[in-house]
């Protein structure tokens, strides 16, 4: 297959993984990662970023640029069990999806990733029908969430952090991707994703509390393949979010709440080590 091609290919695919990743999370922080349905969906979600990792890793080798866009996970929203049959349904046409697409390639190890998808794909179909097989009468006729209390202001304020921890967790994982033959940033850039990850978790679960989804909006993703540049964005984009944090800590909405959004203190002192190595790592480049 002719590489650009391939790079189209797969990042259909990394965009098909990303949806799947968001429709989980999102359901799962709805039902509560204290329920066995929420922490099992949890559980799924992340199997599929490994998934997306991969094809993200790929498509970078091969110098293509990864598409950030999640496609459309077409599921019935009106009840646990319409979701997740559509979820069983997604995963199901997956399976052919991926072993066609090995059948296509001649690289071994993208061939070996393709069929582990597939495979991995089949055992999330049979995870999804055993939970529906699971589900009493009511539970299956339900869905999960409940009435929203939170004033609409604190609401909306949370809805645009979860917005900007996504696209800041979504540039660190891009920058590791590209920048991966440089390994030691490669893996210490994933490491600061994973802590956005975190903080992502901190304002995305108060809202699903709520009984409101969780809505990830894709912000701009820096594409500059010059590490320096690339570093002294993500400085920029940790030091706005810590001013931001430190600030809301103040706010008296949030004060009136505080048991809801518990971790801004480890938020911001994320943020402030997160800053210092990102200020040490552009020294060295």
């Amino acid at each position: 297959m002719e590489k650009q091609a391939l790079i189209n290919m797969l990042n259909r695919d990394l965009a098909d993984e990303h949806a799947a990743i968001i429709r989980y999370l999102v359901h799962g922080y709805l039902e509560g990662e204290d329920t066995p349905l929420g922490s099992s969906l949890i559980s799924i979600s992340r199997e599929e970023m490994w998934h997306m990792n991969w094809l993200g890793m790929i498509i970078a080798q091969l110098g293509g640029e990864p598409n950030f866009k999640p496609a459309p996970y077409p599921h019935d929203p009106t009840s646990r069990a319409t979701m997740l049959k559509s979820y069983v349904e997604y995963e199901e046409k997956l399976i052919p999806h991926y072993n066609g697409e090995a059948d296509k390639v001649d690289d071994s190890h993208i061939m070996r990733v393709l069929r582990r998808e597939a495979w991995e794909s089949a055992i999330h179909a049979r995870k999804f029908q055993r939970k529906l097989d699971k589900l009493s009468p009511e539970e299956a006729a339900g869905l999960p969430g409940a009435e929203s209390e939170l004033p609409k202001g604190l609401l909306e304020t949370l809805k645009t952090e979860v917005a900007g921890k996504y696209t800041e967790m979504l540039q660190q994982i891009r920058n590791s991707w590209v920048f991966q033959n440089n390994e030691l940033t490669g893996w210490r850039l994933m490491d600061q994703a994973m802590e956005k990850m975190k903080q992502l978790a901190h304002f995305a679960e108060p809202i699903a509390e709520d009984g409101v989804p969780p809505e990830f909006k894709l912000g701009k993703i820096d594409t500059s393949r010059a590490i320096g540049m690339a570093l002294a964005k993500a400085l920029e984009d940790v030091q706005e979010a810590r001013e931001r944090h430190a600030a809301l800590k103040q706010d008296t909405e949030v004060q009136k709440h505080s048991g809801l959004v518990i971790n801004l203190d480890l938020t911001i002192q994320q943020e402030e080590y997160q800053g210092a190595e990102l200020e040490d790592w552009g020294k060295g480049d």
